[in-house]
């Protein structure tokens, strides 16, 4: 039945929607020119900032009607420009609306419109354009199509700053590749661009540069043209080393630079010409200063967002200029670099795939030889992430020497290093193979692993009792570890559990022991300790769950009837009481531990 209610309680929801939104639509449809252009006004002012409304406007077909009236020769200017200012505003919504709007062929109807004299719906009609292109969906060639666009675009140039400013964003997101390179440039682009670099509106002069950075890049012939270009008797190169100068917007020194670095490419200029060197070892330490920002801003946005990370990522030869950041000169840079991949490393998906193709754990362990503190915070940092279990980096870096690294970290001053050498260490044991995990506690000594149980700093003595907790796990390496490390072990977890403690330590040193007590012969090491078993039935009836939750598998890994010996250790275990606690506990409010203590009581009974 709940099923049948649907679709009627769809369709009044749409209703209500489109209600209030065909009103607008109808008054488009009226026989007075002058009721429907205060239409058109109207719903312009409807669909400011308001994606919904767009949305609605697109689905009762007001884009047709818009275009119609738009076309129509006996519309006034002012209702063909009022159109395309709304025709523009539905292309800012999503990227749906844009389809739509290329699904009614509404560039071909823009593109006739700036055939019109007057200027402001020229402006109009490019502001539209200028919408629609440099949205994802709008396949670039549609500006190609017809020959005689492009002339009659360049034409348009002289205009008004508004259409020199979105003419030239149109060029600068519609030039991507050799052949729109070659139309632009046998159109005259540099000659009717060039000017513009001088004028008084910085939008234009931007939009401007951007054109030439993609006019330029891979393209020998167009960058060997820009050198003898003069504008207002400068030569263009010194324009664009203008543009590096620090009070000029960095948006304008990066792009400038682009510009500079594609003709160095093509041969245009020669890497040690005057303009470049003389500016550049002016503003060597100002070219650091903005790619330090450029790292920590990016480091700043992929902090907390996949979606962002992916974004950086994808974006061409940025990994690339971010690992190249990693040898910088500069410290600075180097730290800002590392603090921008360790930012990154967040992401699982990165991890698996980008950082492995750009072999980024290389110059990453180059940089742990030899760096100061603040750079080694931040890169054993970013080492933990790329040693997880998934990573695909772990096995080269634990083939490239990091055990021993590693340890040597835990030995700092610095209690950051040591949290993060010991971190490391955790995840490489995670799952690890035997013979990784005698390499760990043979470089670590035994006599490190216990002067970090007893640090001070919390965050240490907690990543030390996981990286225990890793060791002693899969019952063979339980067994080896313990039999050669299980007196030394077996002190360190009384010490602990006897210490002024908070409750997340001893919760982790119980853990360990129920490992200790899941290996086979290992678990006689708490038989034999009295003082051990005291203290885990203390725990059993402690007031933090935790702690009996944590007691409880030691008592149900030594009770298991399973195992060779289970016979003895349950009737010991009784003679202590333990038996009577499991009943008392069984009756906890506590479903978790009520669960665990009628199982342990089960394996008393089978």
């Amino acid at each position: 039945m709940a099923c049948l209610l649907e679709t009627p309680i769809r369709m009044s929801v749409l209703s209500e929607v489109t209600a209030s939104s065909r009103h607008y639509v109808d008054r488009l449809f009226d026989p007075d020119p002058q009721k429907v252009l205060q239409g058109v006004i109207d719903m312009k002012n409807a669909v400011i900032g308001n994606n919904k409304q767009k949305a609605n406007l697109i689905v009762l077909g007001a884009v047709p009607r818009l275009l119609y009236l738009l076309q129509q020769e006996t519309s006034s200017t002012e209702l063909k420009t009022e159109c395309a200012v709304v025709l523009g505003s539905l292309a800012m919504g999503t990227e749906n609306n844009v389809k739509s709007l290329l699904d009614c062929h509404i560039i071909p109807a823009l593109l006739q419109g700036l055939l019109s004299p007057d200027l402001k719906f020229i402006e109009a009609c490019l502001r539209c354009l200028r919408t629609i292109f440099t949205s994802p969906v709008t396949p670039e060639e549609l500006l190609y199509t017809d020959a005689t666009v492009i002339p009659h675009l360049m034409a348009l140039l002289s205009r008004s700053r508004y259409t020199q400013e979105y003419i030239c964003q149109i060029f600068s997101h519609c030039c991507k590749g050799p052949d729109h390179q070659t139309i632009l440039f046998n159109h005259g682009a540099v000659q009717n661009i060039a000017h513009l670099l001088t004028s008084v509106s910085y939008k234009v002069r931007m939009q401007a540069l951007k054109c030439f950075s993609v006019l330029a890049f891979e393209n020998p012939q167009v960058s060997m043209t820009l050198v003898n270009v003069l504008v207002d008797g400068e030569l263009l190169p010194q324009i664009f080393v203008k543009m590096l100068q620090r009070d000029k917007p960095i948006e304008m020194q990066l792009t400038s630079a682009k510009c500079l670095t594609y003709m160095c490419r093509a041969g245009a200029i020669r890497t040690d010409d005057n303009c470049i060197v003389l500016k550049l070892d002016h503003d060597l330490k100002h070219a650091h200063e903005l790619r330090q920002a450029a790292f920590k801003l990016y480091a700043s946005l992929g902090a907390n967002d996949e979606d962002i990370r992916k974004k950086i990522i994808d974006t061409e030869n940025m990994m690339d200029r971010i690992v190249t950041g990693l040898s910088e000169s500069s410290v600075k840079v180097r730290l800002a670099a590392v603090r921008c991949l360790h930012s990154l490393s967040r992401s699982v998906q990165q991890l698996r795939t980008s950082f492995q193709d750009h072999a980024v754990w290389k110059p990453l362990m180059k940089v742990l030889q030899n760096a100061p503190d603040e750079i080694l915070v931040v890169a054993s940092s970013m080492l933990c992430n790329l040693l997880l279990e998934f990573s695909p980096s772990k096995e080269p870096i634990l083939e490239s020497g990091a055990v021993e690294l590693l340890c040597g970290l835990t030995q700092s001053e610095n209690p950051a290093l040591r949290v993060n050498g010991i971190w490391a260490l955790m995840n490489m044991a995670f799952q690890a193979e035997q013979k990784i995990k005698a390499d760990i506690l043979r470089s670590l000594s035994t006599e490190q692993l216990f002067r970090l149980l007893s640090d001070s700093d919390l965050n240490v003595l907690m990543k030390t009792l996981g990286l225990l907790r890793n060791l002693l796990s899969t019952r063979p390496h339980i067994d080896k570890i313990m039999s050669t490390h299980g007196k030394q072990i077996m002190q360190a977890v009384t010490l602990i559990l006897e210490g002024e403690h908070n409750i997340e330590v001893k919760e982790q040193t119980l853990c360990i022991l129920a490992n200790i007590a899941d290996g086979t012969t290992a678990k006689e090491l708490i038989m034999t300790n009295d003082d051990i078993l005291q203290k885990i039935k203390y725990y059993m009836g402690h007031s933090h769950v935790k702690l009996q939750l944590a007691a409880m598998f030691c008592i149900s890994n030594l009770v298991w009837n399973e195992e060779e010996g289970s016979q003895e250790r349950q009737d010991k275990l009784r003679d202590m009481g333990i038996v009577d606690i499991l009943h008392k506990l069984s009756q906890s409010p506590d479903s978790n531990l009520c669960d665990k203590a009628k199982t342990a009581l089960q394996q008393y009974l089978a």
